[in-house]
């Protein structure tokens, strides 16, 4: 692959269907720009409904035959789009800085974490079993089977191009659905190269179909309301969530909703500082904060509040800003001018409410939509930035006094995806972390994410889980054979 500042060469630009790539039928292209500088990338193919109900005919053609398919196969193809990957994962890595503007180093990381569950979902294939148990009463035994949801529509956020969608299809493949891939208009290209290698190891026609689209809500509602669908899975906005859940209502879909998040940063008086910054920078900076785990509201005791927040605050303005692919680059741009917009709208707002800036918070001359690592001090509990989910590079630190008014500041969301606490006291550890109303919680750990966990939240931050043994049942039905003796 061949890559220069204007544009990619040798990448796959068009829709796959049945196993082929090929045009948007109406022959429409929609733009990748690059959010370092706001030019154009590539174009890609851009499908109409019409072309998704195609590529949704070659998943439901292809469902039986790859449901028929012996787990070991599935698993062992699995494992050679996982070690191909891996054999191209500086490809991968500069495609994802390319168009989602990540530094590479972060794109390589997220290449090692997203192929993890390529690999963790090729053990988990031959691993499905149902049960077989005497019926209490007597008389007859009771035989349990599970089986392939069937075709499925999954929908990737820009934010992880590759992660996202190996997270979803490893399961679905490994489970023996087929599918249909929607990723984000954004960033379109990663799930593009996943899938020519999908197809590079053999993957049977129509098991795999990508369609990018300018059209994700035209196309998304015309394929749950077609009847053959079995299943959505969706990461994105809790608005979005929303809206999918009710389209998802009149065919009763099978759903996954890994929605927003507002995670707090606890940290206690007996916190390790040392260890809470780390944390702190590794849940805040990962993916410049464009993260759904990234933390948002740090609460933090009042004896160590002014500490904590000067050790954050040099290290947040230590980081180096520029372009993804440039060396030595720490922070890339932010996705685009409204996600720019939007964060710096909430500094101001904050500033406004009377929150102090320790470092940050001016949008720098220059093209690209670029945003400095941001450290805000007393910030009021009811400012917006502490409601609304930031999305980049901005820490927001409020004190508290009681664990009681941490837990209950914490949970006063309406998310409930991911929490942090960091404490050296072990009961506190154990009692704080059944308090907090969150589907994960780090605990004196910045880093949640893993293939061998389940991923997913509460309240409006969706449901179902991803990841961990947990992640293959979301595409599987169980059926009951009841056997009289």
């Amino acid at each position: 692959m061949a890559s220069n500042a204007v544009g990619i060469e040798g990448l796959p630009t068009q829709l796959f269907v049945n196993g082929k790539w090929r045009d948007a039928a109406d022959g429409r292209r929609l733009t990748v720009d690059d959010p370092a500088d706001g030019s154009a990338l590539v174009e890609v193919a851009d499908a109409s409904v019409d072309d998704a109900r195609e590529a949704l005919d070659a998943a439901v053609a292809a469902q039986h035959a790859w449901a028929a398919t012996a787990p070991r196969e599935r698993a062992e193809l699995l494992r050679a789009a996982y070690e191909l990957v891996n054999s191209r994962a500086e490809d991968f890595a500069r495609v994802i800085s390319l168009e989602m503007g990540k530094p590479l180093a972060e794109a390589r990381g997220e290449v090692l974490y997203g192929n993890e569950f390529l690999r963790w979902f090729s053990e988990e294939a031959v691993r499905v079993h149902g049960r077989w148990m005497q019926n209490p009463a007597g008389g007859s035994r009771l035989l349990t089977m599970k089986r392939p949801v069937g075709p499925c529509l999954l929908i990737t956020p820009w934010n992880f191009p590759l992660a996202m969608g190996t997270r979803k299809l490893g399961a679905a493949l490994a489970a023996g659905c087929t599918a249909v891939v929607k990723p984000a208009s954004q960033t379109p290209l990663t799930m593009l190269l996943l899938a020519s290698v999908l197809d590079e190891v053999g993957v049977p026609a129509g098991v795999v179909n990508v369609v990018t689209t300018s059209s994700s809500g035209e196309v998304g509602e015309a394929l749950m309301a077609d009847d053959r669908l079995r299943k959505v899975s969706f990461t994105g906005s809790t608005a979005v969530g929303k809206t999918l859940v009710r389209q998802s209502a009149d065919n009763l879909l099978r759903v996954s909703m890994e929605l927003g998040g507002n995670a707090p940063f606890l940290v206690f008086e007996d916190a390790d500082l040392d260890a809470a910054v780390e944390g702190a920078m590794a849940a805040k900076m990962r993916n410049m904060g464009e993260a759904c785990t990234a933390a948002n509201r740090f609460l933090v005791h009042e004896s160590v509040a002014q500490e904590f927040s000067e050790r954050l605050a040099a290290q947040m303005s230590a980081l180096s800003v520029g372009r993804g692919q440039d060396d030595g680059v720490e922070v890339g741009p932010l996705i685009d001018e409204k996600a720019r917009n939007g964060v710096s709208a909430l500094v101001a707002d904050a500033v406004d409410d009377g929150a102090r800036v320790l470092t940050g918070g001016e949008v720098p001359q220059g093209p690209g939509w670029f945003y400095p690592p941001t450290v805000l001090v007393d910030v009021p509990e009811d400012s917006e930035i502490n409601r609304e989910e930031i999305f980049g590079p901005v820490a927001p630190v409020t004190s508290f006094r009681t664990e009681e008014e941490a837990i209950e500041r914490a949970n006063s969301s309406e998310y409930g995806l991911v929490a942090y606490a960091y404490t050296r006291d072990l009961t506190r550890a154990l009692r704080v972390s059944e308090a907090l109303q969150f589907g994960m919680v780090g605990l004196n750990t910045g880093v949640v994410s893993n293939a061998a966990a389940p991923f997913g939240g509460v309240k409006a931050s969706g449901f179902g889980r991803e990841g961990g043994f947990e992640g293959i049942e979301e595409y599987l039905d169980v059926s009951y054979v009841a056997i009289p003796l």
